[in-house]
């Protein structure tokens, strides 16, 4: 994990979503290897239950600024002490069908055991860096959306468990940046649009 990578990246924003989020991407290192944490958001949530995500949400009054956000979220939902991450930059804003502008960025946090909010997270998950970059884990599909046209899903798949949809996106730019890793050209499969998701 290059983080002087994700220091220097110049990240894109997004201006015209009526709401705005923030998200942190935590990392740790154990036994040689890097760690993102995931949470599996709660069954009983009313936007994408059961998916899995970064810890984040939405923005509040009292937040400073996103990064705040970010790190507000990432400690109601599992714990993460702001004074324990170590925020070393972000990617580019991420457009979601909820009309959310949502802004990742991504910390050195410690190897320890996160806790999740029953409120709102069903399970902290750490899937590592190496399962993560195998091409083995990953597909993907084209299918044309409703409001923004043709689009390319991201699927990895480790552990039993899948990350996609929006959280695949941003998984996707950070790979791209901090490690040797790239998308493939092609996709896997072309699906329709009322296709249903993989789960």
């Amino acid at each position: 994990m290059d983080f002087d990578a994700v220091a220097e990246y110049r990240p894109t924003g997004v201006a015209t979503a009526q709401r705005r989020a923030a998200v942190l991407a935590p990392v740790f290192r154990r036994a040689g290897d890097h760690y993102l944490v995931f949470t599996r958001r709660a069954d009983h949530l009313g936007e994408h239950p059961g998916q899995m995500s970064f810890p984040g949400g939405g923005e509040e009054p009292e937040d400073e600024d996103l990064t705040a956000t970010a790190l507000r979220e990432a400690d109601e939902e599992i714990g993460l002490s702001p004074s324990d991450v170590d925020v070393v930059g972000r990617l580019d804003d991420i457009e979601t069908v909820s009309d959310y502008a949502v802004t990742p960025f991504v910390g050195r946090v410690p190897d320890t055991e996160y806790v999740p909010n029953d409120g709102e997270v069903a399970e902290v998950v750490p899937l590592s860096l190496a399962a993560l970059t195998d091409h083995a884990n990953y597909e993907s599909e084209r299918r044309d959306h409703p409001q923004y046209g043709p689009i390319r899903l991201h699927f990895f798949h480790v552990d039993d468990y899948t990350v996609w949809g929006a959280t695949g996106r941003m998984l996707v730019q950070l790979l791209e940046v901090a490690t040797d890793w790239t998308v493939p050209e092609e996709v896997d499969r072309v699906v329709d649009a009322d296709a249903e998701f993989p789960t």
